[in-house]
Order: C-alpha cells, then structure tokens, then sequence
C-alpha cells in the first residue's frame, strides 16, 4: 500500500494506492506540515502503509530517479532548498514529519525534476563561464517533470498511438506554469530552469526577464537583493501587472473592462503562444498541443487566446470542444496538429513510478 503526499503552498494533496487501485484520494489545506498530515491520518484511520512517496520539486544533478530516503539523500534534498526554496523546505518538513508518523513506512521521494535529466546539452547549458557552471551546479533542470511524464502518457493513449511516435508541446499552467517539448517520451526543451521562476509568466513569478533587472532595481528602486528576490518571484507575474495571481479573478476583471487586467492577460498569453512557435520549431514536426494544470485543464479563454493566430501553422481550436470538460481534444476535425485537454494526476504517476522500481518489495 502506497500512501502519496503531494504538498503544496496552502494545500496537501494525497492518495492511498494499493496495487494500482485508488483507495482514497483528496486535498486538505494547510496552515501547517503538522496540521494537514494530522489531517491525512485522520482522514485515513488504522492505516499504515508499506511505503510513503513525496513530490519533491528539485533533485539536483544526482536524484534522477524515485530514490529511498535515508539521511544522506534527505541531506541531498535539503542542500538544494536554494534551487526551489519555496518548494523544498516543506519537502523536507513533511518528509521528516512522516517518518515521525509512520516509523515503519519506507519514505521514498520522486523528483520533478527527474524527467528532463538527460535534455540535450544544448538546451541544458546556460551561456555562462563553463569551469563556474559545472562547479556549482548551474544548468537547466527544469520541472513539473512528474506531470509532463504522466500526461504525455495519457495523450498517447487518448490519441491511440505509440508514445515514441509523438511530437508534443506540453502546457502546464497553475499557479507555476511550465511548457516541455516531448519528443517520443523525452525532453528536448522545457521553460522553467535552474529554479521554477524562468519561462512562462505565472501567478505571482515573472518568468523570462532580463537579467540586468535584479541590479537595476538595486541601483533605481533601492532595493536589497531579497526585495528585489520577492518582486519578481512573489510580486511579480499575473500580480505584479495587475495585482491579481489568480487567472479566474483576473478574467472577471477583464470581463469588467479593466485595462490592467486586459494587459495582464494579453501578457501572459503571448508569452504562451511564444513558447509554442519556438517549441515547435525545436521539434520540426508536431503531433500535439496538450493543455494540463488548474489553468490549462479550466481555462477555455487561455487556451483560445494562447494559440489564437497560430492557425497557418496547423493550430486551432475549436470553440465548442473547447468549452466541455474533461480528457479531450478540442482541435477542429482534420487539423494537423491536434490540440488536446489532459488532466494531470500527479499523484498516481508517483505510486506508478513507485510501483515500477519495485518500492513495495
């Protein structure tokens, strides 16, 4: 039996999987680690799993892989707070707070930077002096690795082919959004970077910026680095240009009329669409455009309007497919490329990774 935590900023998802099948599964909110594992347990009394599996946004260059954690690998995790630090504290807190509560569960992480490990060295290398880079760790890892694996799985199987023939854009818009290019399983070129606050533009992170601006609002604004830190990655996104991060409030506030929030979004999805004009070109070929996330999976504005002019590269979407819900597609029929909607399940693909390198015994 497999019990998966999946911890995010103010909720705690989970579910209980005994071999492949869903027990329970649910998302409670968190004031504290301590509070929403409290929760979990007494949501889930009288178990005791065989093994707990965590999300963990950032293995580093070494956890590749779904990896038992002893307090050499759980010091690995700790050591890259750095790289994800609104991410990997709560990673290790709740890991550690786990094991406090089920002493006898082997804990094991799965890591979401895991699937983009091998990316090829071209989309990997940033374009800094290379002796410093290897030394310190600096390239792309990417993220929301966990979601990319599991729907880019899922699209095959919706579209009835073989995953290795597949071209696929990928679009993971939350709270964080990330875009991947997946040729035949694999990452070739994926937004976010070192840390979750490169690419796309999100909720409360900027994305893409130039990189002067951290110094120039030092030297202009006044500015320490930790301000100018929480600008751009807690002040900055879909709140810094019109004070909303959540894209459900900023479309009413369209809706109204609101030039900010008319800005914010027109915003937010060309910097969508730009990414799916380089993707494809990283490609050569495309099969697919797959829409996943709270946004991507709710949002039939964003993914109108994010591939709204894309049409003469064989990218559309239909209106009426676009407004159902569900696993679909919502390209018009005959398109050449096809655009689908595939909700994510992170927490199955953990158990399913789990259940591959034998985590049970």
């Amino acid at each position: 039996m497999i019990l998966v935590l999946n911890r995010g900023s103010s909720s705690l998802k989970y579910a209980l999987i005994d071999r492949g099948r869903r027990l329970a599964a649910d998302s409670v909110a968190v004031s504290s680690t301590a509070a929403g594992l409290a929760a979990v347990a007494a949501a889930l009394p009288g178990v005791n799993p065989q093994v707990v599996g965590h999300r963990v946004v950032h293995g580093g260059r070494e956890l590749t892989g779904p990896t038992l954690i002893d307090a050499a690998v759980l010091a690995q995790i700790r050591a890259l707070a750095s790289l994800a630090p609104e991410h990997q504290p709560q990673a290790v807190e709740l890991i550690e707070a786990a094991a406090a509560r089920w002493p006898a569960a082997r804990q094991f992480g799965v890591f979401d930077t895991a699937f983009h490990h091998d990316l090829p060295v071209a989309a990997a290398t940033y374009a800094i002096d290379q002796d410093l880079a290897v030394r310190h760790g600096l390239r792309r890892y990417g993220m929301h690795g966990i979601s990319y694996g599991y729907v880019a799985g899922r699209t095959a199987a919706l579209l009835g082919r073989e995953l290795t023939t597949l071209n696929l854009i990928v679009l993971h818009l939350g709270s964080g959004a990330s875009a991947a290019a997946i040729a035949a399983g694999r990452s070739v070129e994926t937004s976010m970077g070192l840390t979750p606050h490169e690419g796309l533009v999100m909720g409360s992170r900027s994305g893409d910026i130039d990189p002067t601006l951290p110094a120039l609002l030092h030297d202009r604004a006044g500015l320490d680095w930790a301000q100018a830190y929480a600008e751009l990655t807690e002040r900055g996104g879909l709140r810094g240009l019109c004070g909303d991060a959540d894209v459900r409030a900023v479309l009413r506030r369209r809706a109204d009329g609101d030039a900010a929030a008319t800005t914010a979004m027109a915003v937010y999805c060309h910097r969508i669409r730009k990414y799916v004009g380089a993707y494809y070109a990283v490609l050569g070929r495309l099969d697919a455009v797959v829409f996943t996330g709270g946004v991507g999976e709710h949002s039939a504005a964003v993914r109108a309007e994010s591939l709204a002019g894309l049409e003469p590269m064989g990218i559309a979407v239909a209106s009426g497919a676009n407004a159902l819900a569900g696993e679909r597609i919502i390209s018009p029929p005959g398109a050449s490329v096809t655009v689908c909607v595939v909700p994510t399940d992170e927490e199955q693909a953990i158990a399913d990774q789990l259940a591959a390198v034998g985590a049970l015994g």
